[in-house]
Formats: structure tokens, C-alpha cells, sequence
């Protein structure tokens, strides 16, 4: 009698490897907003001076550069 072998087994060419659905990886964005603690809402804002800055979102907002209040 002739002892079993087992055949190598290759990966299959031209195919992605299975995954699962319905997994963690669509509540992953979610999650990070968790632990991060929320939406952090900032704004690009332009003086008439020509700075350029990022702030809060706010009804106060002053440019950094001459402290003329923004619009928002």
C-alpha cells in the first residue's frame, strides 16, 4: 500500500482573498469619531489683509495676523 501524499496547495490566480461582510471594518469611521470625541468643525477662513488661517467654527471669530473680525 503507497502512503498518502499531500498535494502543495497554491493560491488561486486572479482572485481576492475572501472576506467577511457585515464586519467591524463599516463602523470603524464611526468608532475613531467616538474616541477622537466627535466632529471637531473648523474653517478656512481669508482676511482682506491676505491671511489665510484655520479656527473654529464660531460666531467670534478674529484673524490671527490683525484681528479684524470674520464673517461666517
Amino acid at each position: 500500500m503507497r502512503a498518502s501524499t499531500t498535494k502543495p496547495t497554491r493560491p488561486r490566480q486572479g482572485h481576492p482573498p475572501a472576506r467577511r461582510r457585515g464586519g467591524t471594518a463599516a463602523r470603524r469611521p464611526e468608532e475613531r469619531e467616538r474616541r477622537t470625541g466627535g466632529p471637531q468643525d473648523s474653517a478656512l477662513y481669508v482676511c482682506r489683509c491676505g491671511s489665510a488661517f484655520q479656527a473654529a467654527v464660531t460666531a467670534s471669530v478674529r484673524c490671527p495676523h490683525c484681528g479684524e473680525p470674520q464673517a461666517w
